[in-house]
């Protein structure tokens, strides 16, 4: 008895090396914004955190990274983002280090539904949204109508790349980016709202898309693990095929009702739930409006019959309640489309929607 203890105890220093061997194939990955990161979180589960390079309350367009985050990008075996179109800092970040990681826009990805600045203004047929480039998305295949019949099998694509370990927020930490909210506007400047709109994870249908991707370059990355991340992913995007249908239901009694935002960021959300976005306060993110353009929108607010304007995080609301004062559109709350008022992590992008959703939804159905 005696002896079979102590071979009992000989071997668990074996099986917890081969226990940290296996932890150790879980690849450290970063990601660039919440919903991303909230997204790969969902997919990675017990595994392993991602970890997010936008600070809570910074603006996605325009962030300077901190030494820190320069170190564990490059030391990254995973990066997913959204694409130069939404984070050029990290564009050229990317483009100043030596990766010796794959990096995966997910913009790009295959299956993406992508659409133009503009196109989901005044887009409450939705109709008139299914023209939109869906042959790219899969709405064909998956309309948003039946969302919740996507299956994640179709995006088990074979790709092949990289693995190490679990890389946490232990560099990242929340409070240590607070300084950073309003960094690095110069680098902002040249933002342009045509073209591509990147803003495509408002549309809950792409998150479906791209929990199959990442989940697919994960167990490429980590074979030992690829089942449970194919499991994750699948129970995710049942969760967000719930949610879609929640947020249906929250925005039905109010499709058609004109409304006006900080900045245009919301098109695929109004496209795929049929509101009608009706004008922008600013034509980027970095430049204040001017006169003649805060002229324009007092017009529309006046004319066209807005129902109401909805600032946003990140801004100074006073000029949205300047703009109001004298008309009958009402002020909602404040609209946050990258979520960095959110906690950060596996739920936010839950969050994200359905705070949007509901902040919507309160002022447009009063």
């Amino acid at each position: 008895m005696r002896r079979l203890v102590a071979l009992t105890l000989s071997a668990a220093p074996a099986c917890l090396l081969l226990a940290g061997a296996a932890r150790a194939e879980v690849p450290a990955v970063v990601t660039d914004i919440p919903a991303v990161q909230s997204l790969v979180a969902q997919v990675m589960g017990e595994l392993g955190t991602p970890a997010i390079l936008l600070g809570q309350g910074g603006n996605a367009h325009s962030y300077q990274m901190k030494p820190s985050q320069a170190r564990a990008l490059q030391d990254a075996e995973l990066i997913f983002w959204i694409g130069p179109e939404m984070t050029p800092w990290l564009d050229r970040a990317i483009e100043g280090v030596a990766l010796s990681g794959k990096q995966v826009a997910l913009l790009q990805a295959e299956g993406t539904f992508r659409q133009n600045y503009g196109d989901g203004a005044h887009d409450h047929e939705g109709e008139e949204h299914a023209g939109h480039d869906h042959d790219e998305h899969g709405h064909d295949e998956h309309g948003h109508d039946d969302h919740a019949g996507h299956d994640h099998d179709d995006h088990d694509h074979a790709h092949d790349d990289h693995a190490d370990h679990d890389h946490g927020h232990d560099d990242h930490a929340h409070d240590d980016h607070d300084d950073h909210a309003g960094h690095d506007h110069d680098d902002h400047e040249g933002h342009s709202h045509t073209g591509t709109d990147p803003h495509a994870w408002l549309d809950p249908a792409n998150a479906q898309v791209w929990l199959g991707v990442i989940a697919a370059e994960l167990a490429a990355a980590d074979p030992g693990n690829a089942a449970t991340y194919s499991a994750n992913a699948k129970a995710a995007s049942k969760a967000v095929a719930a949610l879609d249908a929640q947020i249906a239901a929250t925005l039905a009694p109010v499709q058609g009702k004109p409304f006006v935002v900080f900045h245009d960021a919301y098109g695929y959300f109004a496209g795929h739930y049929g509101l009608d976005v009706a004008g922008t306060i600013s034509l980027g993110d970095a430049a204040a409006p001017g006169a003649e353009r805060l002229t324009e929108i007092r017009h529309l607010l006046e004319e066209e019959g807005a129902v109401c304007i909805f600032p946003e995080v990140q801004h100074n609301p006073k000029q949205v309640e300047t703009l109001v004062e004298g008309t009958p559109v009402k002020l909602g709350g404040a609209l946050d489309p990258a979520g960095t008022g959110l906690t950060y992590g596996p739920g936010l992008y839950a969050a994200l929607l359905t705070t949007m959703a509901e902040t919507l939804a309160g002022c447009l159905a009063e």
